[in-house]
């Protein structure tokens, strides 16, 4: 399951223009590009997990593994696509933004002459109760208690040299691997019976057609399984914290363009072998099969990286293409939950209860317009404040302080 959502523990921290907010928005001033850079790739992010997380939404049977026997070829194939693209690499993105971000909090409190480590504990311990909620009241597939545990890790190797972060992150995605394909090896699966996760699909669509009590009765119920996938999330998830602390270190995205032949050698690289991994884990049957899972595990982060490199590219020959996505990236903490609030309306029986009754590709037309709502209302909201509500209160318990919001 991927699940995963500038700040990113507010979730990834927006830059310095919050903690030092410039009196000029020149578009054209290298700091101004940079934030731009990072949040429209967040931004771009939120529509990428949003892509894979509606499918826990939509139907009860995708948290137990299996397809709703409803589907017919065409939603088999529309799901399989969305798989094959973006589970699996959307939150690897948001991983690798977190670890960068995490190097401009360091750079930010050093300029400020600040402690970093207590305001940080208090950073992640906040967002650790906002995860919480949002899994029990909003959906069961939280990353955000995860990103504030390993928060504490990586703050613990904040001091780490980059090349010794590369290889770590290398190694923690080996390891992983390997332990996927010694348990594929030697028979494990992760649906022994099917005809028992169908039955559970079941059950589950239907708890979710009831009322806000009966919603979170299933989440509460779900949440074993939720911490089971999130134990093999968490180490990748890591895994992309120490590249974006890496690439942090460096700067590089500071000076996108300076980086032009890296960026053209991980789409050259990325794209190949991600695909293939990817074609190898959807049709193998995606994260329900071992061998699949494996095979993604090696290979999602190469198709993530190309990704990056991609929209990167596209950001510094279109700046207005970052100019209007900037803007959610810098509030993705408040889209992220606003994504499962709307999602919680939609689908569920506290709203309009189409959970099971749309089609995957009925349900992809859901996510572009809760998508394009969110890039326009964060466009107009960030005009006018400082900081998404989500963002302002994080901000607010980091600092014991009630930051100023309107502009």
């Amino acid at each position: 399951m991927n699940v995963l959502r500038s700040d990113w523990p507010d979730l990834g921290p927006p830059g310095p223009s919050l903690d030092n907010p410039r009196t000029s928005d020149n578009p054209q001033s290298s700091d101004n590009a940079r934030i731009n850079v990072v949040d429209a790739l967040r931004g771009m992010a939120l529509l990428l997990i949003l892509l894979v997380n509606v499918a826990f939404f939509a139907s009860g049977f995708a948290f137990h593994l299996v397809d709703d026997p409803a589907y017919g070829t065409l939603d088999r194939l529309v799901a399989g696509a969305v798989e094959l693209l973006f589970a699996m690499k959307a939150y690897l993105l948001f991983s690798f933004l977190f670890g960068y971000s995490f190097t401009l909090q360091l750079d930010s409190a050093a300029r400020r002459g600040a402690a970093f480590g207590q305001s940080f504990l208090r950073r992640v311990s906040g967002l650790f109760v906002l995860g919480a909620l949002h899994a029990v009241l909003l959906f069961h597939g939280d990353i955000l208690t995860t990103y504030a545990l390993l928060g504490l890790v990586l703050l613990a190797v904040r001091r780490v040299e980059p090349r010794t972060a590369l290889i770590a992150a290398a190694a923690i995605v080996g390891v992983v691997a390997f332990v996927f394909g010694l348990a594929a090896v030697l028979g494990a699966t992760l649906v022994p019976d099917e005809a028992a996760a169908l039955a559970a699909g079941a059950r589950s669509t239907e708890a979710l057609h009831g009322g806000f009590g009966s919603v979170i009765l299933e989440h509460l119920r779900s949440l074993p399984a939720m911490f089971g996938g999130l134990a093999v999330q968490g180490p990748l998830a890591f895994a992309g914290f120490l590249v974006g602390l890496a690439a942090g270190k460096h700067r590089m995205l500071a000076a996108v363009h300076l980086h032009q032949d890296l960026l053209r050698r991980c789409e050259q690289v990325g794209y190949p072998i991600g695909l293939a991994g990817a074609t190898v884990f959807a049709v193998g049957g995606g994260t329900a099969n071992l061998t699949g899972l494996m095979v993604s595990i090696v290979t999602a982060p190469f198709l993530a990286a190309a990704y990056a490199a991609t929209l990167l590219r596209l950001f510094t020959r279109r700046s207005r293409v970052a100019d209007a996505l900037a803007p959610a990236g810098r509030m993705a903490l408040t889209n992220y939950l606003g994504q499962s609030l709307v999602c919680l309306l939609v689908f569920t029986g506290v709203g309009l209860g189409l959970v099971g009754r749309t089609s995957p590709a009925q349900t992809l037309l859901i996510v572009l317009a809760i998508f394009g709502v969110q890039v326009a209302a964060s466009w107009w909201w960030m005009r006018r404040f400082r900081y998404g509500p989500a963002e302002w209160a994080l901000r607010a318990w980091t600092h014991r302080n009630r930051p100023a919001m309107r502009r």
